[in-house]
């Protein structure tokens, strides 16, 4: 469910017509789709299962490279640089979002008191990219006030409809063509799908009744979970591996995680 989940955030930094101007400017995602995805993928496994040290290594490489960037705001003509916390936190929020929404949605049992514990314990995750943790929501109630402040800045300019048609058609071998309409297409139509009413509305394209992607988003979550873990695991992330190399192959998230 993080595919996505993970998706469905791209679509909403999207909507930040600053945060992806900054991808635009600084980015060959078009070109390198899916190392741009990987890498992402890797620094999210490595600050999810590695160590302390790994962490901390992948946020100074990110802070380091994001020193490094700027670009130019599309209404104003003013440059900025790509680090400015304002982007940082939109940047982190809408991830976080996502991964607790589309994985409570799908029917994971997480309660109330675990979700703001989760969202609480990823302000470190937003201080390895540079911002202030005590700035970042620590709550539920903290995520929603920020998207209800943020809402005015939004908009889908012509770089988040390059997004958009990005997600939908990623360039592809053309063998794979009918394989990229048959499950890509699916998956990110369901990550659409999920984003919030006021997003649709920005896009301006119109997604299923929410019972009917609730109903999607859970179906595809079971029938996720009832894959034997022995066939789950085949050929996990690298992080993983590492993690389960470090702690045992029995190690599972500490009770008060998860727990009930």
């Amino acid at each position: 469910m993080m595919w996505i989940a993970g998706i469905r955030a791209l679509y909403l930094q999207a909507l930040h017509p600053r945060a992806v101007r900054g991808v635009m400017e600084n980015s060959d995602f078009r070109r390198d789709a899916w190392g741009r995805l990987m890498r992402t993928a890797d620094f999210v496994g490595t600050t999810t299962y590695g160590t302390a040290e790994a962490a901390e290594r992948a946020g100074a490489r990110v802070r380091r490279i994001h020193r490094m960037l700027s670009a130019t705001d599309p209404e104003t003509g003013e440059r900025y640089g790509v680090d400015a916390p304002e982007l940082l936190l939109w940047v982190h929020c809408a991830e976080i979002d996502s991964y607790l929404h589309v994985l409570r949605r799908s029917g994971f049992p997480l309660t109330d008191a675990q979700a703001d514990r989760y969202i609480a314990e990823h302000r470190v995750s937003a201080r390895l990219v540079g911002l202030d943790p005590h700035a970042v929501p620590a709550s539920r109630a903290d995520l929603a006030a920020y998207f209800d402040e943020v809402r005015p800045e939004l908009a889908a300019g012509a770089d988040a409809r390059a997004v958009d048609d990005f997600l939908l058609r990623p360039p592809t071998h053309p063998l794979l063509v009918p394989a990229r309409e048959v499950l890509w297409r699916r998956v990110a139509q369901l990550a659409y799908a999920a984003l919030p009413p006021y997003a649709h509305e920005l896009y301006g394209r119109a997604a299923p009744a929410p019972t009917v992607v609730t109903r999607r988003l859970r179906a595809t979550g079971t029938l996720l979970r009832r894959v034997p873990a022995r066939l789950r695991w085949q050929l996990p992330p690298k992080h993983i591996l590492r993690a389960m190399a470090r702690l045992g192959p029995e190690a599972r998230p500490a009770p008060y995680k998860v727990g009930p």
